[in-house]
C-alpha cells in the first residue's frame, strides 16, 4: 500500500484498487484532548450535583448523512459525496433551571464519503518512469466508485436551552450546541467497479489492453488518528406526558481534526448531518420542567 497526495493506492496481483482518504493533523491534539477532558469531566461532575431541578435518561437514535470535506482543490482529494448510516445514542440530561440544562452523549456515529464514476489517480515514480523520456501527465484517470466507511465513540458535552410552548408545557422547544470527542472504532475504504486506466481526462488515451477491476475492500484503521474532536448542535420538538417524553430532533457534527495521519495526504475533516427520534424519562420529576416553588405560587393552598 501506498499513500500518494491523498489517495490510497493498493496493488495486488491482478487488480489495481485505490481510494482518495482524508489528510492532515492538528498540531495541538495533546491541547485539545486535555480541553475536551476538562469539559467531560464537568459534565459528569454536574451528574453528582443534587441541587440540580430535574435527572433524564434517555435513547435516540436515527440516521447519519456524513461527509469528507476539504480546503484543497486537488482532484485527488475532492469530489466526494454524502454517504448513509447509523446514528445512535444513550444520553443523560441535568436540569440547572427550567431554561437550560446540560446533556452527556455516548454516540455511536457513522462518518465518511463516496465518489462515483471518474476520478483522478496518483502519478507515482514508478508509473512516471513508464512515460520518459516524454513528461508524464499530472494525473491518471479511470471510472469506479469509492466510499470511506469510518465510525466513531463519539461523547458530546452539551449545553441545551429549551422553553414550554403553551400553558400546559407538554410540548417542549429546544436547542443545545457544545464539543464532543470522538474515537475511531473501525474505518474501511470500499471500491469497485472496472475500468481502463487514462492518461487524460477526457479518456482519449487508454494506458492499458482493457479494463481492470477495481473491486476491493480495505481496513486502514491504522493509518488514521484514533481520536478527534469538534462541534455538535442540535434543535429539537419534545413531547412530555408525566415522567415520559419523546422526541425529534436535528442537527449535525463536524470535526476540526484532518483525520489522516500523514499531513502529505490531503486536507479532509469528517462531518454529517443527523436525523434523530428519542425517549427519555424524567427520575425526580413529573416531567415538566416547572419547579415546585413555582407550582407552590400558581396553586397557593387556601385555609
Amino acid at each position: 500500500m501506498n499513500y500518494i497526495r491523498g489517495n490510497l493506492l493498493k496493488r495486488t496481483p491482478g487488480k489495481t484498487s485505490i481510494i482518495t482518504l482524508p489528510e492532515g493533523f492538528f498540531s495541538k491534539l495533546p491541547v485539545m484532548r486535555k480541553l475536551i477532558s476538562c469539559l467531560i469531566l464537568i459534565g459528569f461532575c454536574m451528574l453528582s450535583n443534587q441541587s440540580f431541578t430535574q435527572i433524564s435518561a434517555g435513547i435516540k437514535g436515527g440516521v447519519s448523512i456524513p461527509n469528507l470535506t476539504t480546503q484543497s482543490s486537488d482532484p485527488l482529494n475532492t469530489g466526494y459525496k454524502s454517504s448513509l448510516g447509523p446514528d445512535a445514542a444513550i444520553f443523560g440530561e441535568y436540569s440547572i433551571s427550567s431554561l437550560f440544562s446540560v446533556e452527556v452523549d455516548l454516540e455511536y456515529s457513522f462518518q465518511g464519503g463516496k465518489k462515483e464514476g471518474q476520478q483522478a489517480l496518483p502519478v507515482t515514480p514508478d508509473i512516471a518512469a513508464l512515460f520518459a523520456p516524454n513528461p508524464a501527465p499530472k494525473y491518471l484517470w479511470a471510472e469506479f466508485n469509492a466510499e470511506a466507511k469510518l465510525s466513531y465513540l463519539m461523547v458530546p458535552v452539551l449545553g441545551k436551552f429549551g422553553f414550554d410552548l403553551g400553558n400546559k408545557g407538554a410540548f417542549r422547544v429546544y436547542v443545545d450546541a457544545g464539543p464532543f470527542a470522538a474515537f475511531l472504532l473501525s474505518a474501511k475504504t470500499i471500491t469497485n467497479g472496472a475500468s481502463n486506466v487514462y492518461a487524460d481526462q477526457a479518456e482519449t488515451m487508454p494506458l492499458l489492453l482493457g479494463a481492470v477491476s477495481w473491486d476491493s475492500v480495505e481496513n486502514i484503521k491504522s493509518d488514521l488518528h484514533s481520536f478527534n474532536w469538534g462541534i455538535a448542535g442540535n434543535i429539537g420538538l419534545m413531547y412530555r406526558f408525566g415522567p415520559h417524553s419523546i422526541f425529534v430532533e436535528g442537527g449535525g457534527n463536524y470535526g476540526f481534526i484532518n483525520i489522516q495521519k500523514d499531513p502529505a495526504n490531503g486536507q479532509n475533516h469528517t462531518g454529517a448531518v443527523v436525523a434523530r427520534i428519542g425517549y427519555a424519562y424524567t427520575f425526580g420529576g413529573n416531567g415538566s420542567s416547572v419547579s415546585a416553588a413555582e407550582k407552590k405560587l400558581k396553586s397557593p393552598k387556601v385555609f
